[in-house]
């Protein structure tokens, strides 16, 4: 029986997945300048070694009366940092450095099905025909808005090293998202993803350690410190927070839909501050995306 709270959290929650791809779309344009400005796993590493600072910081009562958890289940930490981090965070902007847009975005439009099919078979939510039909609308809509309305565009479409690194990142946001549902866990939205966050940031730092050793990284300039605070703050921070809190109140499956959006949001972001015209196709390719989030975000009944 849903109660009135629950009912209230849980509309709130699918208002606020509409949210999270504009603080995602903010990583597209971080991985496009960060090439020769700083590195990927220096960026990675300082990105969410602030994100965690600031949460930690606010957490830090509750962290600490559940510092005996934490302990017992150290590893889950370790391997959530791991695939949320490292892997979503560094691997993303090592495959920017020879990937285009379209390619990314055709793998990350993966992601949400894989999170929906182990949310139904390994999760047992429930999922209707409702909200397949919704995945299928919403996934077609992507690849439109990424072929600019140029279906035959996908047979030509070149696939190089990056591309691999970016296939990584995206079965592993989905092994994140459906091993945080898994995993049940007293603490609260931020209070785990600081000890997530935390678990991470050990983990990048030996890896950074080498970038800044290597002799090769770029001097640190003031637009480095820029896309560290985006990164951490919108895409990092707010980003992941908003989604961990809402797939709690609403189910992985329903909150995966969100990344069906962030090409859409991307297009728009670059109209926005890159002055890159908007096309037929961005309109036609939001009235598939937008219904199937819909269908996929409605209540279940």
């Amino acid at each position: 029986m849903t109660t009135p709270a629950l009912g209230s959290r849980q509309r709130l929650a699918r208002t606020v997945i509409w949210l999270i791809p504009m603080l995602w779309a903010v990583n597209y344009l971080v991985a496009r300048k960060a090439p020769g400005v700083v590195e990927p796993y220096t960026l990675a590493f300082f990105r969410w070694l602030v994100a965690g600072t600031v949460l930690v910081v606010l957490a830090r009562a509750e962290i600490w009366s559940q510092r005996g958890h934490i302990w017992a289940v150290w590893p889950q930490y370790l391997v959530l940092g791991f695939l949320g981090m490292l892997v979503c965070g560094a691997w993303v902007y090592l495959g920017a450095h020879t990937t285009v847009v379209m390619n990314m975005a055709l793998i990350y439009s993966a992601s949400p099905v894989l999170i929906a099919l182990g949310a139904v078979f390994w999760l047992r939510e429930p999922f209707s025909v409702r909200q397949g039909a919704g995945i299928v609308l919403a996934l077609t809509g992507v690849v439109h808005v990424i072929v600019k309305g140029q279906w035959l565009a996908l047979a030509s479409v070149q696939w190089v090293v990056g591309d691999g690194w970016i296939l990584a990142a995206m079965v592993s946001w989905a092994a994140f998202v459906l091993l945080q549902k898994r995993w049940a866990s007293p603490l609260g939205g931020s209070a785990r993803l600081a000890v997530i966050c935390m678990g991470g940031v050990l983990l990048l730092l030996p890896f950074a350690l080498q970038e800044m050793r290597a002799g090769h990284a770029p001097p640190w300039t003031t637009q480095a410190t820029l896309l560290v605070a985006a990164a951490a703050l919108l895409p990092g921070l707010a980003a992941y927070g908003l989604y961990a809190w809402a797939q709690k109140a609403i189910g992985a499956s329903q909150v995966a839909m969100t990344l069906y959006l962030s090409p859409l949001y991307a297009a728009l972001a670059s109209w926005a501050l890159l002055g890159e015209p908007l096309g037929w196709h961005h309109l036609a390719g939001a009235a598939l995306i937008l219904p199937g989030v819909f269908l996929v975000s409605r209540s279940k009944g």
